[in-house]
């Protein structure tokens, strides 16, 4: 039985609110009142998706659990961030919404403690080397950091006073240890909110404990442990009040997103909501929760994680890919899906940039007079340039669908591929550069949005190995081009090539497939050429040796 005047102490009354609705776990969610974006998104507390509604016109406030800096970072955490950020970005940069991000860093924890006993440091020395080298990490994968990091031990003062808030309303106790729990009875049905809450064991913890699913809101300190002062004696913070607090003291009581992994969201995510609409007396402190999805050795049922030492360092994987193709990676699936990682899914996600690179390096070569192919079908390619637009537009919209806009951008990429078709010889027809121009600006607009510059990253490698390669391979390639020119010109117009030039064809034929080992791809279009660079063959079994599959 729920002891009576407890349930609904300090709760808002829900008259005059939006319409409430009730989730696949039986628990009343309330439609924001604000401004709608337009987009529907896929929210965990109601199991559906829902139109994304903000407090305030065009922007909105994130909370995202961060790392426990203990450890290095693998890439279970990189696919969460980098998903996320691509979502972030997408309502930014598509739908005109300011993001303003908030994270935590829990840099005090049970796992500090004991890297800090291990390596004979302080847990401080542990937390702030592997937070840094998380923050390097996410910089690397290209990760907009948050307007924000916020520090658990920078907070525990916050912490205390949110603590004692909770037991003002009614909702929290002390044990004669010095332990607090949250007292989970107290909100009756109100606890659960996530599918398979309820009839949890909860966590273990004080044998006076009053119900086995309460859980700490603060632990008293064992010996030789970081402690803080605090009205129930010497302690820390327990795991979940770190996240209410940091997200009140920056939001205050109403929030409009709060991400994580899914394997957050109960508990933690469960017992945040539970502490956050007590200490606010509020009936709906967050509005949607997006949950991302595992992340699996392929194969492998288990998600990648440090306790089951079956996980790939950020470091360690950025040796044999770049953040570019990881990112196209992580859109090739939902973000709130499962993802199986394999060598094979991270050559696909390879091949899709290289053909988009190729494709744009191929247009800018017809643009420059490079290329020269039948006339294009220009009002063909205008309307293949508006339905991207629009496909795109629209799959963004639905749940932040990537998967189905990257299919309509390659769709766009496959059908200016097919309008850029080499002739032999100049026609001298009528050219449409600013179509391919348009298509061009377009798609790379897009990976702009999802954090991808292929094109620069390929010059950035190139320069990076010492002069400028560019320029070099510019120079190489326009020599082969004259020499080839000459070898297939006949002023005569009779059909072949003059005996005495076969060698110079043969010359020009050898230097391209000499190159190819060495990364530049020369393409003989017709009578012009173009030519890239890519990684190299030797480059690329390099980066797969030892690679987990």
């Amino acid at each position: 039985m729920i002891r009576s005047g407890k349930v609904l102490r300090g709760l808002v009354s829900l008259r005059g609110r939006a319409p409430v609705r009730h989730s696949a776990s039986g628990q009343a969610w309330l439609t924001p009142r604000g401004f709608d974006t337009g987009i529907k998104t896929f929210n965990s507390l109601s199991k559906e998706k829902e139109a994304l509604i903000l407090a305030r016109e065009g922007t909105a406030t994130w909370y995202s659990c961060g790392p426990t800096v203990y450890d290095h970072a693998h890439l279970g955490h990189a696919c969460s961030y980098v998903r996320f950020d691509i979502l972030q970005r997408i309502l930014t940069r598509v739908f005109g919404i300011t993001v303003i991000h908030a994270m935590v860093i829990t840099d005090i924890d049970d796992k500090i403690i004991r890297r800090s006993w291990e390596e004979n440091v302080s847990p401080a020395a542990v937390a702030r080397l592997y937070e840094e080298e998380f923050k390097r990490d996410m910089l690397s994968l290209k990760v907009v950091p948050p307007a924000v990091y916020l520090r658990v031990t920078e907070n525990v003062h916050h912490i205390v006073a949110f603590i004692e808030g909770i037991i003002r309303n009614g909702h929290a106790y002390a044990t004669k240890e010095g332990d607090v729990y949250f007292d989970v009875e107290s909100i009756g049905e109100r606890y659960g909110k996530f599918v398979g809450a309820v009839g949890s064991h909860g966590e273990p913890g004080s044998s006076n404990k009053r119900d086995s699913r309460d859980f700490a809101l603060w632990k008293r300190s064992k010996p030789q442990e970081p402690h803080w002062e605090s009205p129930w004696g010497r302690g820390r913070p327990g795991w979940h009040i770190e996240c209410s607090t940091v997200a009140s003291h920056m939001f205050g009581s109403q929030l409009d997103i709060h991400s994580g992994g899914i394997d957050l969201a109960f508990p933690h995510h469960e017992n945040e909501i539970a502490q956050s609409e007590a200490f606010h007396q509020c009936g709906q402190w967050a509005n949607y929760f997006l949950h991302s999805g595992h992340l699996h050795l392929k194969g492998s049922a288990e998600k990648m994680s440090k306790s089951l030492k079956n996980y790939i360092t950020i470091k360690d994987f950025l040796r044999s890919y770049s953040a570019e193709e990881f990112r196209m990676f992580c859109l090739s699936i939902k973000y709130r899906s499962a993802v199986d990682y394999s060598d094979s899914s991270m050559m696909e996600a390879r091949t899709s940039l290289e053909t988009i690179c190729t494709f744009i390096s191929a247009a800018q070569a017809y643009m420059r007079g490079q290329v020269h192919c039948p006339p294009v079908q220009e009002a063909l390619l205008w309307q293949s340039l508006a339905e991207a637009k629009s496909n795109v537009r629209t799959a963004l919209a639905d749940d932040f669908d990537t998967p189905r806009a990257v299919g309509a951008l390659m769709n766009l990429v496959y059908e200016g591929n097919r309008q850029l078709q080499p002739v032999s010889t100049a026609e001298g027809g009528v050219r449409s550069p600013a179509v391919l121009g348009a298509t061009v600006t377009y798609i790379r607009d897009v990976l702009d949005v999802f954090g991808i510059d292929p094109l620069h990253s390929k010059e950035a490698e190139a320069l990076g190995g010492g002069g400028n390669l560019q320029a070099v391979v510019e120079q190489l390639a326009h020599f082969r081009s004259e020499v080839r020119a000459f070898a297939l010109a006949r002023p005569d117009n009779k059909p072949g090539v003059y005996p005495d030039r076969v060698p110079l064809l043969k010359a020009c034929d050898t230097l391209r497939k000499d190159l190819v080992p060495l990364g530049v791809v020369i393409k003989d279009r017709g009578a012009t050429s173009t030519w890239e660079i890519k990684q190299s063959p030797r480059e690329q079994k390099d980066h797969s040796d030892g690679q987990p599959t």
